[in-house]
């Protein structure tokens, strides 16, 4: 592959990371689905383009009804504090895990919290209003349970009940979305029940915020078209998005299909042979909204499809950030979800103006034509960011919007969407039977290095993975010499790199009293390690990180096994030669190899900086073609390694055992 040929980096990036609810601690879900990928990416870019260019924000999703309910359960349970207290609890916890996995945002915030919430809380006005000025909102009466027995409204997860959109295999739904992310209107909620009395709610009509996102639909259809042609876009963010991009639609059984027609509804009737049921296909949503009441009025059953529909903007939730007071309404607030979409600008802003610069400065990573935003999410939520997102932002870049618009308004951003990460065979879920492990639990089995090879090398992009750690699961079989899956990854570093990077610091210090030999890496060394590079370019361009792995693990192997050929050699034939250019080839491929691996592992890559005597610099991706000769003055001297020293440990559980 010719240099010329290599991928575009932006000159300035925003990578995200989901946010988590501020109502729990992390689980290995939030670590190895999303917050590892987003980390890893993030530090290839700092390598790639500067860290100075790099903004990696994230934070904990603060406002809501499932807050409030989750309070209310601990302070049952006897805790004492605010809900504020209850968040920032949880947030502290979410902060120190990340922690604990070397995750590094910038800025990992709270939107409701100290000043990245009053940041928040502003944008937030600003975007109400901006919308509301160009006419992109309206209030409309809808519908919202109410629980009669405790005389409260309900919001989002205080009503559960069955999804009503046709084919949806989502074991929860709640108010007006269920955990796949699927939007409908209350009354469509299939055997609604209150979460706080157990009763059967009733349905009353209040007044809410919407944007008008079925005006954007055609534009995000296009915009799908551009991700088709893209070659970097993972196949289920587009797959997801044009299954909300479809005509409304109706789901009837076939044996009312003459009954239906009787009925003259207005629409195209579509007959699949292969299925129980006949699609009903209507021009708009207000055709369907009529048709779904004509059929109720006729005793006749139906489940809605998806399609794209008004994005309600507010509720009624006491705890979220306030609406402003507008047409006679007061009192709303901004409902969870388009409020966290747009979280991650308010978070840049805070973390520029930590960094002493102006928060204003947001605008040179969000609405430049050299920037990029780069969003890592589950695949559970491709809807809101794909579909929801690319209203609002297409929106809040004012009338004349536009999906490559001119510097200075906001731009669309590229998602990076993982497919679930099971726990063993099934979707875990707090709210569920199948409780995932928390990310710190993992710790006391494996190390944070060996995790996040693990979790890396899931193939996430293309289909859901089941995540089966033998030490968590079945720790009697670790015992009995059961091969643990979480490990063989973690190898590639505790061993086999390991294995390298030791025998060449003992090597050199045995023969050359630790000095690098003079000479220059072989033309065959050179040409392996810019081909490794380039792949490697190519791979995370595209966000393969298990076909990096592939390509390191190949790699690191091929390298030990020449290490083992010709030292061998060396020592058999005491070919001083051979063993001076062993070394030269050898310590390339260690440097080389720990600039790839410093996304992935920088604890690690680390100690082999500093015991190879380099600065920072060694990571900078300018210098990334360079062999060790070339970044070393002659008669460069090694840090000594002590004897049986590790640079990649693995976890005190797993030593001796």
């Amino acid at each position: 592959m010719e240099e010329n040929k290599r991928p575009y980096f932006p000159s300035r990036a925003i990578v995200t990371a989901g946010m988590p609810y501020g109502n729990k601690e992390l689980h290995f879900g939030h670590i190895g689905g999303v917050f590892i990928p987003a980390d890893v990416f993030a530090r290839f870019l700092r390598d790639r383009i500067g860290k100075e260019n790099v903004i990696f924000v994230s934070g904990t999703d603060c406002y809501g009804s499932t807050i409030e309910g989750s309070f209310e359960a601990a302070q049952k349970e006897g805790f004492v504090g605010t809900i504020e207290d209850f968040v920032m609890q949880n947030h502290k916890k979410q902060k120190a895990v990340l922690d604990m996995y070397d995750i590094s945002p910038d800025l990992f915030g709270a939107s409701a919290l100290g000043r990245t919430g009053e940041i928040h809380r502003e944008i937030c006005k600003k975007v109400f209003n901006f919308l509301k000025s160009n006419g992109f909102l309206s209030l409309q009466k809808t519908k919202q349970f109410y629980d009669d027995k405790l005389g409260v409204f309900l919001n989002g997860r205080q009503v559960i009940g069955r999804c009503p959109i046709q084919g949806c295999k989502s074991e929860h739904a709640y108010a007006d979305e269920c955990s796949l992310g699927h939007q409908f209107n209350a009354d469509e909620l299939i055997a609604p029940k209150s979460v706080l009395s157990g009763e059967t709610p009733s349905i009353t009509e209040v007044d809410n915020w919407y944007f008008d996102l079925e005006a954007f639909k055609g534009d995000i259809e296009k915009h799908v078209d551009n991700l088709e042609k893209s070659d970097n876009c993972r196949e289920n963010v587009i797959s997801v998005m044009r299954e909300f991009l479809k005509n409304p639609c109706i789901y009837i059984k076939k044996e009312e299909l003459e009954k239906v027609r009787s009925l003259n509804l207005g629409c195209e009737i579509s007959v699949d042979d292969t299925k129980p049921s006949f699609m009903a296909i209507f021009d708009n949503l207000d055709s369907r909204a009529a048709a779904c009441k004509v059929l109720s009025e006729n005793g006749i059953r139906y489940r809605t499809g998806k399609t794209v529909v008004p994005f309600r903007i507010s509720g009624n939730a006491k705890w979220g950030a306030p609406i402003p007071s507008c047409d006679g309404v007061n009192g709303l607030t901004f409902w969870v979800w388009p409020e966290s979409l747009w979280a991650p600008i308010s978070f840049t802003m805070a973390a520029l103006e930590n960094r002493g610069e102006n928060p204003e400065k947001y605008k040179d990573f969000w609405c430049d034509k050299d920037a990029a935003v780069y969003q890592f999410i589950g695949e559970d939520n491709i809807y809101f960011y794909g579909v929801a997102q690319t209203g609002l932002f297409l929106g809040l870049q004012g009338k004349d919007y536009q999906i490559d618009p001119e510097n200075g308004k906001l731009r669309l951003t590229n998602l990076v969407a993982n497919h679930h990460l099971l726990f063993g065979k099934k979707k875990a879920s707090s709210s569920g039977e199948n409780k995932p492990p928390k990310a710190d639990e993992l710790l006391n089995y494996y190390t944070a290095e060996q995790l996040r090879m693990h979790f890396i090398n899931a193939s996430l992009a293309e289909q859901s993975v089941g995540f089966e750690p033998l030490s968590v699961l079945r720790p009697d079989d670790v015992k009995k010499g059961g091969f643990d899956t979480v490990l063989y990854e973690g190898n590639l570093l505790t061993n086999v790199y390991n294995r390298l990077v030791r025998s060449c610091f003992y090597t050199v210090a045995k023969h050359y009293g630790g000095v690098l030999p003079d000479g220059k890496t072989s033309a065959q060394t050179a040409e392996f390690l810019k081909k490794t590079v380039l792949e490697y370019e190519q791979l995370m361009y595209r966000y393969k990180f298990d076909k990096i792995f592939e390509l390191l693990n190949i790699a690191i192997k091929e390298a030990n096994k020449i290490w083992s050929r010709d030292s061998k050699a060396a020592d058999a034939q005491g070919d001083e030669n051979l063993r001076k250019q062993l070394l030269i080839d050898s310590f390339s491929i260690v440097r080389t190899m720990a600039v790839l691996l410093h996304p992935f592992a920088p604890s690690g890559c680390e100690i082999v900086r500093e015991y190879l005597g380099l600065s920072e610099d060694m990571y900078d991706w300018s210098h990334i073609f360079e062999n060790i000769e070339d970044i070393t003055a002659q008669g460069h001297k090694f840090k000594t390694l002590e004897p049986k020293f590790d640079f990649f440990a693995k976890h005190p559980n797993q030593i001796g055992g």
